[in-house]
């Protein structure tokens, strides 16, 4: 199965919080589009979140309270990069690694 074959994990969850998916051949179409942006979005604001992080982090004096909002903020924002991750992932071209997975490890031919 070629990654085109498959379904795209959509970076937002539906009404139920269970994953959305798309199936689409065109990479263009608006709802593709929509979730590059999103998943665009959210990388930028894990990057944000992370840069925040260090800062709070190098205060002596944390306020518990600030320490815990920055716990969700931040297992929110590696929720949604894992998410980003996996979906892009599964869109890459069929990797060599998996070929040695299912056919077992590929060893050159010695020299003739």
């Amino acid at each position: 199965m070629t990654p085109n074959d498959e379904l795209r994990l959509l970076p937002w969850s539906g009404p139920d919080g269970k994953p959305c998916f798309l199936s689409s051949d065109d990479a263009n179409s608006f709802l593709s589009r929509l979730a590059d942006n999103a998943e665009e979005n959210q990388l930028g604001s894990g990057a944000k979140i992370l840069d925040e992080a260090l800062t709070v982090l190098t205060d002596p004096v944390m306020d518990p309270e600030e320490l815990r909002l920055l716990a969700s903020d931040l297992t929110r924002a590696l929720h949604d990069a894992i998410r980003v991750a996996t979906s892009r992932g599964r869109r890459l071209p069929y990797p060599a690694h998996r070929a040695h997975q299912e056919h077992g490890p590929c060893v050159p031919a010695p020299p003739s």
